[in-house]
């Protein structure tokens, strides 16, 4: 993978006062804290669910979680791996549920539904920005088609920006075997593009 389709939306680390203010549930400070993280979560939920509908969802339980855990939250640390953790716990938890693995079953690739339906901006070059856009679906088709575990390591690597031992973290293994996961799924996705192309 390329660093250019790594989803770098950094986040600025919010003061201590202000996540002192979200551990209080302060209303302004929850909307702002919200605001902040809301792309980064629903980018990443999109990536390990691959369904527009389901990350929505996902997205608004994230949220709730978040709220409901505010007290928990440490202003000393940068935020991110916490909500990143909680995120990934979510999309963890659908893919255990029934629901979830029927509906993935049932799933055309071709549903104008299943996607993001995002039309490039940029319309300077609209022949070069298809061909992007049809990439990058390739890949995201890949990447649903992964086991979990492989699709949360590749996701967490490639699109957050992870170092492995952050990676161990928010899934609960070791790093090493982080890294494993993060090797089998590059060779996985290799298979998958190559007989898609073919």
């Amino acid at each position: 993978m390329t660093s250019s389709i790594r989803d770098r939306t950094q986040t600025a680390v919010p003061s201590v006062v202000v996540l002192e203010a979200v551990r209080r549930r302060e209303p302004q400070a929850l909307a702002a804290f919200f605001e902040q993280h809301f792309d980064r979560v629903y980018g990443l939920v999109y990536r390990l669910l691959g369904d527009r509908h389901w990350a929505e969802d996902a997205t608004q339980e994230v949220f709730l979680k978040l709220h409901r855990a505010a007290h928990t939250l440490d202003p000393d640390r940068d935020p991110g791996a916490w909500v990143t953790t909680i995120a990934y716990n979510v999309c963890r938890d659908l893919w255990r549920s029934g629901a979830y693995r029927l509906s993935r079953q049932s799933i055309s690739i071709d549903d104008p539904d299943h996607g993001d339906g995002a039309i490039p901006s940029n319309r300077e070059d609209p022949e070069g920005e298809l061909i992007a856009a049809e990439r990058e679906k390739l890949v995201q088709d890949a990447i649903g088609r992964l086991p979990e575990s492989l699709r949360a390591a590749v996701v967490l690597r490639e699109y957050q920006g992870f170092s492995y031992e952050e990676i161990a973290s928010v899934t609960g293994t070791t790093p090493v075997a982080a890294r494993k996961r993060y090797s089998r799924a590059l060779a996985e996705l290799g298979k998958l593009l190559e007989s898609t192309i073919k």
